[in-house]
C-alpha cells in the first residue's frame, strides 16, 4: 500500500482497539432479515483508510464508477479511517455508522468475524453465484475468513519481495540476487561497508524496528504454522519459528551487533518517500512491499533497482518464489440497515475486473482477483510482475486470524526484539513462554 500502508507497530496496536466488539455488535449476518430494496433509491455510506490525494482520488473513481452503474444507489464516502474509528461507530450504532467497511488491518479479520462486526458474506455470494475459490487467489481468500466465517472480501493486496541495488551488486562482484538466505546472509556482509562506528553502506538494515522487517515477514519465508488444529499457539512446537528468529539475530551479530545498527538506523530518513534509506542508497538490500517499487522510481534513485522473490531456507530451495501477503479487506458493518444495497458495492469493488484493475493501476497495488491479475488492462513495470507472481504461488503465507485479532503477533514481536538486542538468549525458552502468553490472551478474548 502507499503512503498509507501501516507501520507494523501502528497497526499492531491497532487490533487491541477491537477487543470491545464482542460484546458491541448484534448485527445480523442473514440477507433474508434484509428487506433493503437495493434496486430502489438509496444512498449508503462508505469508510475507508485512504487519505492522500492521489489515493482518495482513486478510490472515488471507482466509487464513481459503481454509481455510474448503480444509479439509485447513492454513496457517501468518508475517508481516512483507521480501525479504532470503525470500533467505535459500530459500537454506537445509528444514523452515522457505515454501512460499507474498508480496513487495512487483516490482523483484526478474526475479530470482525468472530464478533459480528462484519455480516457473513456467504449468503450474498452464493446468491450472486461467486466463487471465492475461483474468484481470488488462495492466500487472500484465506485472509478474509475465520473458523469458516467469510466476512470479509480482499481488496487489493500486497506482497513481499526483495529490493536490490544492481549497481552495489555489481560493484560488489555478485551476479544476481539470492535465492537462499545462506546467500544472502554472504551477501549481505559483501554490501556492507563499515565507516568507524557506522557504515558507509549496510548490505542490509535486520533489524526488527527497521522498515517492513517484521518477525511475520521473515517468518512467511519458513512456511511457519502459528496455531495447531485445537487453536493453541504453535510457535514453541514448529521449527521454523526457533529458526527463523535465529537466523535474523545471526544477521544482526554477523552485520555489526545490534547497538551498531540501532545507531545507523537513527539516520535513516522517511520510509515513504525520497530519502527512504534504499533510495538514498544507506542499505543495498530492502525488505518491501510492492508499492515501494512506484515511490522509489518516483525519487529518481542513482541506481539501478532490482526486484526478486526473498530468499527461502536452504532446506526449502524449490519453494523459491513465495512471500508473506496481506493486503486491503472489505465488509459490511452489521449495523447496517441496507445491506443489499451494501453488498453490489462491496461486490463492485472487489468483483468487477475493471474496477480492481483500474484501482491497482492508480496506487500500485497487487490485484486482488485471478481476473484482474491476469487482465491485459493492467499497467505494470516488468519488475513489478515478481509481486503478481508471489501473490499467486501457492506456496506464499498469510498471518492468520485470531480470535483476539494480532495480539499474538505483537507478543511474538516483542519476543523478537529481546532475542535480537540480547535479552533473551535462549529462543526455545523464550518461545514458550511466548507461546503460553498468547494462549492466555486468546482464551480471554474468548
Amino acid at each position: 500500500m502507499p503512503t498509507t500502508r501501516r507501520k507494523p507497530a501502528a497497526v499492531l496496536a491497532a487490533t487491541a482497539c477491537i477487543a470491545l466488539l464482542a460484546s458491541a455488535c448484534t448485527g445480523q449476518s442473514d440477507t433474508s432479515t434484509q428487506n433493503d430494496d437495493a434496486s430502489k433509491d438509496t444512498t449508503i455510506t462508505f469508510w475507508h483508510g485512504w487519505s492522500t490525494p492521489s489515493e482518495v482520488a482513486a478510490i472515488q473513481a471507482d466509487v464513481a464508477a459503481f454509481q455510474k452503474a448503480h444509479p439509485n444507489i447513492h454513496v457517501k464516502v468518508v475517508g481516512d479511517i483507521n480501525d479504532d474509528k470503525i470500533n467505535q461507530a459500530l459500537r454506537a450504532g445509528g444514523s452515522n455508522s457505515p454501512d460499507v467497511v474498508s480496513s487495512f488491518t487483516t490482523n483484526n479479520v478474526g475479530k470482525f468475524c468472530s464478533s459480528n462486526a462484519f455480516v457473513d458474506l456467504a449468503p450474498f455470494l452464493k446468491k450472486d453465484g461467486i466463487d471465492p475459490a475461483k474468484t481470488f487467489p488462495k492466500t487472500m481468500n484465506e485472509y478474509t475468513q475465520f473458523q469458516g466465517k467469510r466476512c470479509a472480501l480482499p481488496l487489493l493486496g500486497d506482497s513481499y519481495a526483495l529490493y536490490y541495488n544492481k549497481d552495489a551488486f555489481k560493484a560488489a562482484g555478485i551476479d544476481g540476487p539470492p535465492t537462499t538466505w545462506s546467500e544472502f546472509e554472504a551477501d549481505a556482509k559483501l554490501l556492507t561497508k563499515p565507516k568507524g562506528d557506522s557504515y558507509e553502506q549496510l548490505g542490509f538494515m535486520p533489524d526488527y524496528h527497521a522498515y517492513e522487517t517484521t518477525t511475520e515477514h521473515y517468518l512467511a519465508q519458513w512456511s511457519p504454522t502459528y496455531f495447531d488444529a485445537s487453536g493453541a499457539s504453535n510457535i514453541a512446537k514448529d521449527p521454523a519459528f526457533e529458526k527463523g528468529l535465529a537466523f535474523q539475530k545471526q544477521l544482526v551479530d554477523g552485520l555489526g551487533g545490534f547497538a551498531k545498527l540501532e545507531k545507523y538506523r537513527t539516520s535513516f530518513g522517511e520510509e515513504y518517500g525520497a530519502t527512504n534509506p534504499f533510495n538514498t542508497g544507506q542499505v543495498a538490500m530492502a525488505m518491501d512491499g510492492e508499492w515501494r517499487l512506484g515511490m522509489a522510481l518516483a525519487g529518481k534513485p542513482k541506481f539501478d533497482i532490482g526486484v526478486a522473490p526473498l530468499p527461502v531456507p536452504d532446506d526449502q530451495k524449490a519453494t523459491h518464489g513465495k512471500g508473506y501477503l496481506t493486503g486491503t479487506i472489505a465488509g459490511i458493518a452489521a449495523t447496517s440497515k441496507k445491506q443489499n444495497a451494501a453488498w453490489e458495492l462491496v461486490k463492485f469493488l472487489t468483483t468487477d475486473t475493471d474496477a480492481v484493475v483500474n484501482f491497482a493501476n492508480a496506487i500500485h497495488n497487487v490485484p486482488s482477483t485471478f481476473a484482474a491479475l491476469s487482465s491485459p488492462k493492467l499497467q505494470a513495470d516488468p519488475r513489478f510482475k515478481t509481486f503478481l507472481d508471489i501473490a499467486q504461488n501457492p506456496n506464499s503465507t498469510t498471518t492468520p486470524a485470531s480470535v483476539n485479532g494480532g495480539q499474538y503477533l505483537v507478543s511474538l514481536q516483542n519476543l523478537g526484539y529481546d532475542i535480537e538486542s540480547g535479552k533473551q538468549t535462549d529462543i526455545k525458552a523464550g518461545l514458550a513462554k511466548t507461546a503460553q502468553e498468547i494462549d492466555a490472551a486468546i482464551a480471554q478474548a474468548k
